[in-house]
């Protein structure tokens, strides 16, 4: 009796295991009828893009300057030498760095003018500037 029940329930779990697998084949072993009634990408292609923009990257001991167009999104990438915070107060930018990872702001700045750029140390209480963002107006 105790071992019809244990094939019983072997049998179930094998049955379950196989139901499951069906279920879950990677895209390639798909049946082509499955992958026509699957959602795909759409037929047309993006529209190019005519200037993709380009990270802007700035060192925070030169206190570099980098310009940016008003209403544009950009990376900026601003690179430390010593780990410690990178803020840009005005836009309520905060972010970490070190030496070898820079700090990464994506932004999107939609009012002209200059924007300081302050690091502060780990281990240190005072902030020291680090650079200028110049957002100019379009064109």
């Amino acid at each position: 009796m105790h071992i019809r029940r244990a094939l019983l329930l072997f049998a179930i779990v094998l049955g379950m295991a196989a139901l499951v697998a069906s279920f879950s084949r990677p895209p390639e072993e798909r049946t082509a009828r499955e992958r026509s009634d699957a959602p795909g990408p759409p037929t047309a292609a993006p529209a190019p893009v005519d200037n993709p923009p380009r990270p802007i990257s700035l060192d925070a001991t030169s206190r570099d300057r980098g310009r940016l167009e008003q209403g544009r999104a950009a990376t900026v990438e601003i690179a430390v030498d010593e780990p410690g915070s990178v803020e840009v107060p005005d836009l309520g930018l905060v972010s970490n760095a070190d030496e070898h990872t820079p700090a990464r702001f994506e932004v999107f700045p939609t009012r002209t003018g200059d924007y300081a750029i302050l690091f502060r140390p780990a281990d240190g209480d005072q902030s020291r500037p680090a650079g200028t963002l110049v957002v100019t107006a379009e064109g």
